[in-house]
């Protein structure tokens, strides 16, 4: 999720869509807070680890 949300908010900033910049930043932000949740060891969605 962070990796999908990286390219989308490069490629928001290349075409110049704000739909794309708003969305990358989106999936950014909630896959670093699942990376983090799961680094603390805190069980996300049931699973303690995801892959």
């Amino acid at each position: 999720m962070i990796i999908i949300g990286a390219i989308l908010l490069i490629l928001g900033l290349v075409t110049g869509l704000g739909v794309l910049w708003t969305i990358g930043i989106i999936l950014l932000v909630i896959g670093l807070a699942l990376w983090l949740l799961g680094a603390v060891g805190h069980a996300v969605g049931g699973r303690r680890h995801y892959w």
